[in-house]
Parts: structure tokens; sequence; C-alpha cells
């Protein structure tokens, strides 16, 4: 999964600018604390979707640290529009990070400064991603996060650390194990299927609420999928019928393979076809609604 490259035009505290213009203080908390929050919103025909569910969360996360956001959802919405427009972004999506501000460093949360806001727009293929077809493959690593997951932190050397294992390994993702259970992927949320059952973990302070998860969710009993909302260990993905992770800009994408060892004889399963295939295309009608309405 590649890193995100951003267009030609940001946003930064209330200005569209060139990305090679753009510039923060060393004192920004962000860069010294990581004190600070993001998010990320697909984006489809042009077109933001899923955008209550990104709403939710981020003025969740932003409440959790006592962040306050200049605008009013509809006042955001436009400069993120605005923010496709200028870019010319068809398919892909947004990053959006939001930090305290600039202050002399000092631990307590500073209060009376201006938030640094933040957002990027890139190109990115979410409705035909590749891995779709391919399959990818993960392995097992230590979850050594902090225990406040729930919230979108920019402090995210946890998860670098654990997926660059990944890569070393020559793997596209990793499930994070604590306590002998799956939390959740580096980067995304996780999922088995066992007898036409999806299981994935149970929301908790110990992962992040996925925007994705809850549509799966949904989706699975649809398509005659029972569910289930509890730990999992890796014994149980090496023996899972069916294997996949979920995130903002891949939708679904099959984990055919973990810790070197085939799931489904290294095959993507008929469940993860058609829930991918589900999901794509309700993105799609979403995209096309919001357009007829503009």
């Amino acid at each position: 999964m590649a890193a995100m490259i951003s267009m030609q035009k940001v946003f930064l505290n209330g200005k569209f600018i060139d990305k090679d213009s753009a510039k923060i203080s060393i004192f920004d908390r962000g860069f010294i604390f990581g004190d600070g929050i993001y998010e990320v919103v697909p984006v489809v025909n042009s077109t933001m979707v899923e955008r209550d569910g990104f709403w939710d969360r981020f003025q969740r996360s932003l409440s959790e640290i006592s962040l306050n956001l200049p605008y009013s959802k509809g006042e955001f919405e436009t400069i993120l529009n605005k923010l496709i427009k200028i870019n010319s972004l068809k398919e892909g999506g947004l990053y959006i990070q939001i930090t305290r501000g600039i202050a002399p460093r000092d631990f307590i949360f500073v209060k009376g400064i201006e938030p640094t806001i933040m957002a990027f727009a890139f190109a990115d293929s979410v409705l035909e991603n590749p891995k779709s077809k391919s399959g990818i493959s993960i392995i097992s690593t230590e979850d050594i996060r902090w225990k406040r997951r729930d919230i979108k932190s920019i402090s995210l050397l946890g998860q670098c650390y654990a997926k660059n294992q990944a890569a070393i390994a020559g793997a596209d993702e990793c499930f994070m194990v604590e306590n002998g259970y799956v939390t959740e992927a580096g980067s995304s949320s996780a999922f088995i299927i066992k007898d036409h059952t999806l299981i994935t973990k149970p929301l908790s302070n110990e992962i992040l609420p996925g925007i994705r998860r809850n549509k799966l969710l949904s989706l699975a009993t649809q398509i005659g999928l029972k569910v289930q909302e509890r730990k999992f260990s890796m014994s149980e993905v090496y023996n899972a019928d069916e294997c996949f992770i979920s995130a903002a800009t891949i939708i679904l994408l099959p984990v055919i393979k973990a810790d070197g060892k085939a799931i489904n004889g290294g095959k993507i399963g008929q469940y993860s076809l058609k829930l991918r295939e589900l999901y794509k295309n309700s993105l799609i009608t979403e995209a096309n609604k919001i357009k007829e309405i503009k």
C-alpha cells in the first residue's frame, strides 16, 4: 500500500497555497509533541463520501484532547470541497490534520493559542485497487501503542514501527497483537470470517472506531453472514475461512497469507469479494446522489 503523495495545492491556516510553500513553526506542538489529531476522507467521482462518519469521529477525537475546530461543519466542508476542485481530484482522498498550535515547549495542554489546520488532497485507486484482486500478505507484530487508540492521534510511531517490520518481512500490512489477541492492523481494521460468521474486535479504547467497520458489519448481515464482535487470535487468523482489512481509501483488501501461512489455500474468499463489491457500489451511489443535490 503506497504512501500518500499530495497534489499541488494544500490548505494551511485559512489559505490555499502551493505545497512547496507550506510551512509551519518548529514550535508547533504537533512537531514537538505530536499533539494533534488527523482524519482521512475518501473521494469518489470528485466527491467526499462517508462524510458523516468522518465528521463524527473527527469531532470526537478533537473533543477527547480538548481541541476546537474554528469552523462549522458546513464551513469546513466548503474548504474541503474547494481543495478537491482546485486540485482537479477525481478519486483518492483528503488528509486533514489539526494540532494545538504554536507555543513554548510545555507538556500541559496550553490554552489561548490558535490551532494549526492543514489539509491536502491525494490521488489513489479507491474503487479498483489492484490488491483487491491479488490479495495481500500480513505478519503479526507486538502492539506497543498507547492506551487511547480510539483517538485518531498524529502520534503514530508505534504504527510506523510495526508497519516497518512488515515491510522488512516483505508483507503488505501487519496485525498487531496484545495479550494474545489481535487488536487491529497497522493502519486499518482487521476481520476474519469463519463458518459463515464475520468476526472483529469490539469497540473500546484499544482500537480506532473504523468508519468502514460499521458499514461492513451491516453489509455482512445482508449477504447472510452472522456477526460476532469479539477478540480473536493469530491462530484463528491462520485457520480462518477468509480474512481482510478495511480503511478509508482501500475499502476492503483480502488477506491471503499471514506469517507465511496461506489462508483459504491462498485464494480470495467469496464473502470478501461480495462485501467489497457491495461497498464499492454504495460509495458510487452516494457520490452520485451528492453530485445530483449540488
